[in-house]
């Protein structure tokens, strides 16, 4: 058979042709910058492990393990060390950690009385009646009143997608609180109910995964994926056009300055959605790429400062803390690296991962190190009572990190299904189509891996 092109070597990308592969199907890797892994990029330097983009995997599934053992690469996995169960919050300028207990949630300082009592009075509120799409502040604010959104959900919403609750879809962007809600009528009780469903599915909820990294960073798993398909890498290729031809599909690239075609069984597009739209769809049914380019996207800089462990006052003993917009800081969020993983700074030091800019304050990502060093350093001082300089500073700029499922996102998700269903063997993954969550991206290898297997088999382009 022709082999099957994957377009794009992210995370979504790679593990899809591993997986491809190891069901014997033949795979080509089209990959337009000279290095694969997209956001995953692990830096080990001056005995310092920083991470550019994500940090951590939630073991959900069992399918996780499975590919990590097939990669073998059991031997290099740690575990976030127990302190990492702890998450802090900021309000009123203090490090505060977030309760795990329901006695817990009863004592904490972070949220009044009067929060307390509407978290409570959750269970008894109605379903939400479809009667428009609900950004994730009206439903946090239905559910659960305004403080709660205001020191918790906010913060939340600027770590995992850098973006803002008042135009985050809630359907879009978190699918499963939507779900939870309109099928147990309250998110509390889906806690307790969901449990079970999840059970029987053999899933894990992210807030009971273990949370787990490699003993170099989470390009190890990336760099052995891509080692294992080495022969089938075609870096600095950026694809121009896919046609449909009648026994399947041809893929058009750049090899330096000269356009080169290639004949494949099936594609697999896993670019980001402002990469897709400048690729042409040439088929008979006329659909294209373009309306991805709409996609908005969130500006980060990921800013890693090591320090002496005795210039931080605060103990550290957690997983990170997230600040919330009101509390008018530069960063949106620290993890405290070295707390979480052995190995990640010098004996006697300490490595902070911040992350800067987003849909809160766009402006500040771009901005020259020098000043992104000082003011990310301004904020971790005075929130974790540092009195000396950094002694180990990186950063790296991601001018469009995260997708943003804003209200009005199933238009691209109903275009991407149409092209899909359209387009027989064209395949569409990546974190515009997910979610940014990294183990959700990798377990979709997973889907995608058997659906163009059971595509190449009914088509007749592949022994069975």
């Amino acid at each position: 058979m022709k082999s099957i092109a994957v377009i794009g070597s992210g995370i979504t990308g790679l593990a899809s042709a591993f997986l491809l592969k190891q069901k014997k199907c033949p795979v080509e890797i089209y990959e337009a910058a000279g290095r694969v892994g997209g956001v995953i990029r692990s830096v080990r330097k001056e005995g310092y492990l920083a991470e550019f983009g994500p940090n951590t995997l939630l073991n959900t599934s069992k399918k996780i393990e499975h590919l990590i053992q097939m990669a073998n690469l059991a031997g290099h996995v740690t575990f976030a060390e127990d302190v990492g169960q702890t998450r802090f919050l900021v309000r009123g300028g203090r490090v505060i950690a977030m309760p795990s207990t329901a006695f817990g949630f009863l004592t904490s300082p972070l949220f009044s009385w009067f929060a307390k009592f509407n978290l409570f009075m959750e269970p008894f509120r109605p379903r939400w009646k479809n009667k428009y799409e609900e950004t994730v502040a009206h439903f946090v604010r239905r559910r659960f009143g305004n403080e709660f959104l205001t020191y918790a959900i906010d913060a939340l919403v600027a770590g995992i997608f850098a973006g803002n609750p008042e135009r985050l879809s809630v359907i879009h962007g978190f699918p499963k609180l939507y779900s939870s809600e309109q099928k147990y009528g309250s998110l509390i009780r889906a806690q307790f109910l969901g449990a079970r469903d999840r059970k029987k599915r053999g899933e894990t909820s992210k807030q009971e995964a273990k949370v787990f990294s490699f003993d170099e960073g989470l390009q190890v798993l990336t760099d052995a994926m891509a080692a294992n398909l080495d022969n089938m890498l075609h870096l600095n290729n950026p694809v121009q056009k896919i046609t449909r031809t009648p026994s399947g599909w041809k893929v058009g690239y750049l090899d330096g300055d000269i356009m080169m075609e290639r004949e494949h069984s099936a594609v697999l597009l896993c670019t980001s959605a402002y990469t897709a739209q400048y690729i042409t769809l040439d088929t008979p049914e006329k659909v294209s790429l373009a309306p991805l380019g709409q996609i908005s996207y969130a500006p980060v800089t990921s800013v890693a400062l090591g320090y002496r462990r005795s210039a931080v006052g605060h103990p550290l003993k957690g997983f990170g803390m997230l600040v919330p917009g009101v509390e008018r800081m530069n960063i949106l969020g620290t993890l405290f690296s070295s707390s979480l993983f052995k190995n990640r700074a010098p004996e006697g030091h300490v490595i902070l991962s911040s992350y800067i800019g987003g849909m809160r304050q766009p402006e500040l990502a771009g901005l020259p190190e020098d000043k992104l060093f000082e003011l990310v350093h301004n904020d971790l001082a005075n929130l974790l009572n540092i009195t000396e300089q950094p002694t180990f500073k990186v950063a790296h700029y991601y001018p469009r990190a995260i997708p943003q499922y804003d209200v009005g996102y199933g238009f691209y998700k109903e275009h991407i299904a149409k092209i899909q269903e359209r387009c027989p063997g064209l395949f569409i993954g990546g974190n515009y189509t997910r979610g940014p969550a990294l183990s959700d991206n990798l377990l979709s290898g997973f889907d995608f891996a058997d659906r163009i297997e059971k595509h190449v088999k009914e088509a007749g382009l592949m022994d069975v």
